[in-house]
């Protein structure tokens, strides 16, 4: 096991599977104390399970990430089992593919509420004890979306990623001075579970778009949360960084 996060202590939202799940493993082999979050409880206790056999300590919350209870559980179960929060990852997320004219309101409202409403609950939880630290990190998962107009993503998505970008900006702006930095990630095309629906017409579409020739994993994101988690970045602040194999530069 990596000592890269030794003793540092970090919470995942969305962590039972994805990207959230591969940041939660990479965190756990550099070392970190982890709270892992989800709405699954039999995969939260199959993650807690595997990264405790890895030698890590982890404890998890289950709950609705658009809730304020579910932020408050969060901070609450970290504190009580390492004393401290060190990093928070917003990595709870989730997409649809309305045409603009077809968006349902409610579906605006949830996409804004598990996007975006969320970060701001967990951040407002977690701050205050980052401020008596004077040290912390806060990392948002972001999208390209929230950067350009994206053919397959609902008009609420890209707005509630473009809000975490602003999010991501204004807190860094404001916590810098005491010592807690704040970034975003903004993958591309990465292959998940639902990308392995696609049909090889679209696969091919995506390829093509992507200089790397290749859709990037879970992995690809969760080193760049490791790296940004980490006191190598300690001089990075206010970012939102694309990990998307060149599809979209900046």
């Amino acid at each position: 096991m990596s000592e890269l996060l030794k003793g540092n202590a970090a919470i995942v939202t969305g962590s039972s599977r994805g990207i959230g799940k591969a940041i939660a493993l990479a965190f756990a082999e550099h070392g970190a104390d982890l709270v892992i979050h989800g709405t699954n409880q039999t995969a939260l206790e199959a993650l807690q399970e595997e990264i405790r056999g890895m030698g890590a300590r982890c404890e998890y919350v289950a709950g609705d990430i658009g809730e304020y209870d579910t932020a408050r559980r969060l901070a609450e179960t970290c504190l009580s089992a390492y004393g401290r929060i060190d990093t928070l990852v917003n990595n709870a997320g989730i997409n649809s593919r309305y045409r603009f004219e077809d968006l349902p309101l409610e579906e605006w409202d949830r996409m804004l509420r598990t996007n975006l409403t969320s970060a701001f609950y967990t951040c407002k939880c977690v701050v205050p004890h980052m401020l008596e630290q004077k040290s912390g990190c806060i990392i948002n998962m972001s999208s390209s979306a929230g950067k350009t107009a994206h053919p397959n993503a609902s008009i609420c998505y890209g707005v509630s990623k473009a809000g975490i970008n602003s999010l991501t900006q204004k807190l860094a702006y404001d916590l810098a001075p005491s010592g807690i930095r704040v970034n975003a990630v903004c993958p591309g095309p990465i292959e998940t579970d639902m990308s392995q629906q696609w049909t090889p017409e679209y696969r091919e579409k995506v390829y093509s778009a992507i200089p790397l020739r290749r859709l990037g994993t879970g992995e690809d994101v969760a080193n760049v949360a490791v790296f940004l988690a980490s006191e190598m970045s300690a001089f990075i602040v206010g970012e939102s960084i694309n990990v998307n194999g060149g599809k979209y530069m900046n």
